[in-house]
């Protein structure tokens, strides 16, 4: 156990869009420490969805905050032992870790997709996301029909 808690380490905004929540995604994104691959398939991606994009006054990052902000999910279900039974209690998510639970879904379906490229396959996913269709989304639907469904079990909340 910690004697206290983790201070939290501010991030620096990347370089082309002057925004911290892309390097927090490209952080997600990144494997073996590899930033410079990370931000060049992300930087492609969002040069494919400015492509492909149907909405002419949003931008490639604006329809990709769109997407992840449709990933995001607000009540999730937690395990709780109560007098021998494990119990799925639903409860909110806190902020930031709606943002990152969002995230690693957004990564982790994209990487599932059969396109050729992880670039093409991120670039998608956020288009589907942005749609409110996709993987990613139907994960977030999941998570809020599970805690729908247990709802009865809310008054063991801790």
């Amino acid at each position: 156990m910690r004697k206290r808690r983790a201070k939290k380490r501010v991030l620096l905004p990347d370089p082309r869009f002057n925004d911290q929540l892309v390097t927090r995604f490209v952080n997600n994104l990144m494997w073996d420490g590899k930033k410079s691959v990370a931000f060049k398939v992300f930087y492609d991606a969002m040069d494919i969805v400015e492509e492909k994009k149907t909405d002419e006054e949003k931008s490639a990052v604006e329809i990709w905050k769109d997407g992840l902000s449709n990933v995001m999910p607000h009540v999730e279900v937690r395990s709780r032992r109560v007098g021998g039974a494990t119990f799925q209690i639903p409860m909110q998510i806190r902020p930031d870790r709606k943002v990152s639970m969002a995230i690693k879904w957004l990564i982790l379906y994209a990487r599932k997709r059969n396109e050729k490229t992880m670039a093409q396959r991120l670039a998608a996913e956020v288009l589907a996301a942005a749609k409110e269709e996709g993987a990613a989304v139907k994960k977030r639907t999941d998570t809020h029909k599970m805690a729908e469904a247990n709802k009865a079990f809310s008054h063991f909340r801790f």
